[in-house]
C-alpha cells in the first residue's frame, strides 16, 4: 500500500472506530444473523424428534356413538373431551378462540351406517388459519389408520384378505446423504449470512464522502498532495474494513453453531471444516469491497448526505433478489451463478456442503466476479472526484 493512500486509509478508519454505535451494530451482525438460523434449525430439530404427540386436545360431539375410536383416539396421546351438541356458529366461535385444536363430530346415522356397513360420516372441523396445523394432520392420520382396521377386519370376516386392496407394494429408498440433504435446507437460508457485507460499510462509506463534502473537510482533504485515486481507494478500503471484520465474524459463529446442533437428528450434518471456512471467508472479501465501492460511486452523485444515504438504501436489497429468483423458479447449480456477486457465495457455500470436494475454479470465479466490478467502480470514483462540481457540490 502506498503511502498517500495509507494515510488516507488510516485517517478513515480512526473515524470509523470512534463511532461506538457503528462497533456495538457490528458486534450485534455478527451474532443476530448466525442466530437466526441457529433458532430456525433447532425449531426442526425439537419438531421432528418428538417421541410422541403431545398439546393435541379436541372436542368430540357425539362420542358415546363410537367407543373404539374414542379409545383409539385416547391411545395415540390425544385428549378427548366430551360436548354438547352444538350448532355451526357455536363450533367456529370456538376454533376462532383457539380453545380447541379440531372439533370431531359424530353423526346421528353413523352406528346404523356403520351397523349396516355403510360409509360411516364424521365431520372434523378446523380453523385453517391458526397455528394448529400441525397437530390437526396428527388426528387425521389416526382417523384414516383407524378406518384402514375396519376395512381390514371386514374383508377377514368375508375370508378375502386385506393384501388385495393393495395389489403393489412400494419400497422408497433415499440415496440422498445427510451432507446433500443439509445442503438444500441449510443452503436456502444460508444467504442471510453475507447480508452484512452490503449493510455494516454503508454508514462509512456515505459518511467519508457525502458526508465530508457537506460539512466542506473534502476541500481541506483534496488540497493536501495527493491524487485523487488515492483519495478514493484510501476511502474505499477503510470502508471495507467493517464489512469484511463482520462477515468474517458472523460466517465463523454460524460455523460454530452448525457444528454445535445434533444435525444428525433430522437426517443432516454440517461437514465443512475451519479450512474451507477460512477459503469461504477470503473469497468473500471482494463482496465487501464491491459494496463500498458502490456507496462511494453512488453517493458522490448525491448532493446531500440524506440523498446519499437514501440513494445507496437501495443497494441493499439488489444483492438478494437474484437468490430469491432461483430457489423461487428452482435451478439446479450452473456455472453461471457464480458470475453473479453474492449468489455465487451462497452457490459455492451450498455445494461444499453437498459434495465437499468442488476444484478451485468456483472459488476463482466468486472471488474475481466481485473484485472486477469493485475496481471498475473505484475507477469511475476516481474520474468523478477530479470534478469540481463533485467537490464544491454543485
Amino acid at each position: 500500500m502506498k503511502s498517500k493512500i495509507r494515510i488516507v486509509f488510516l485517517k478513515e478508519l480512526r473515524e470509523i472506530l470512534r463511532e461506538r454505535r457503528t462497533l456495538m451494530f457490528l458486534l450485534a451482525a455478527s451474532l443476530i444473523y448466525p442466530a437466526i438460523i441457529g433458532l430456525v434449525l433447532n425449531q426442526m430439530i425439537e419438531r421432528n424428534t418428538r417421541t410422541e404427540r403431545e398439546g393435541i386436545e379436541m372436542l368430540v360431539i357425539g362420542g358415546a356413538k363410537a367407543p373404539t375410536l374414542m379409545a383409539q383416539l385416547r391411545e395415540r396421546s390425544v385428549t378427548v373431551t366430551e360436548a354438547a351438541p352444538m350448532n355451526e356458529d357455536a363450533i367456529g366461535n370456538l376454533l376462532r378462540a383457539k380453545k380447541t385444536v379440531a372439533v370431531l363430530r359424530v353423526t346421528d346415522d353413523y352406528v346404523a351406517n356403520y351397523q349396516a356397513m355403510r360409509p360411516a360420516r364424521l365431520e372434523l372441523w378446523f380453523d385453517s388459519s391458526t397455528e394448529s396445523g400441525p397437530q390437526r394432520r396428527d388426528v387425521e392420520e389416526i382417523l384414516q389408520a383407524y378406518s384402514s382396521n375396519i376395512a381390514s377386519a371386514r374383508l377377514l370376516a368375508h375370508g378375502v384378505s386385506p393384501a388385495t386392496l393393495s395389489p403393489i407394494e412400494l419400497q422408497r429408498h433415499d440415496t440422498g446423504t445427510n451432507a446433500s440433504r443439509s445442503a438444500m435446507v441449510i443452503g436456502g437460508i444460508i444467504g442471510i449470512l453475507f447480508l452484512p457485507a452490503f449493510v455494516l460499510n454503508l454508514s462509512a462509506a456515505v459518511d467519508s464522502t457525502a458526508g465530508e463534502r457537506e460539512r466542506r473537510s473534502l476541500e481541506v482533504l483534496m488540497a493536501q498532495p495527493a491524487r485523487s485515486w488515492e483519495l478514493v481507494v484510501g476511502k474505499w478500503l477503510a470502508a471495507s474494513v467493517p464489512s469484511v471484520v463482520g462477515v468474517t465474524l458472523v460466517l465463523c459463529v454460524a460455523h460454530a453453531i452448525l457444528r454445535w446442533l445434533p444435525l444428525e437428528e433430522i437426517g443432516m450434518s454440517w461437514s465443512l471444516g475451519w479450512g474451507e471456512l477460512m477459503l469461504v471467508c477470503l473469497v468473500t472479501v471482494p463482496l465487501s469491497m464491491l459494496s463500498s465501492a458502490l456507496y462511494i460511486g453512488l453517493a458522490m452523485n448525491a448532493k446531500t448526505f440524506k440523498e446519499a444515504q437514501t440513494t445507496v438504501s437501495f443497494v441493499t436489497i439488489m444483492p438478494v433478489i437474484p437468490g430469491v429468483v432461483v430457489s423461487f423458479m428452482e435451478l439446479k447449480t450452473a456455472t453461471w451463478m457464480y458470475l453473479v456477486p453474492m449468489l455465487s457465495n451462497q452457490t459455492l457455500v451450498k455445494e461444499l456442503a453437498k459434495t465437499g470436494d468442488i476444484g478451485p475454479l468456483p472459488f476463482v470465479m466468486t472471488f474475481l466476479c466481485a473484485l472486477i466490478p469493485a475496481l471498475l467502480v473505484v475507477a469511475f470514483a476516481s474520474w468523478r472526484m477530479k470534478s469540481e462540481k463533485y467537490v464544491l457540490g454543485v
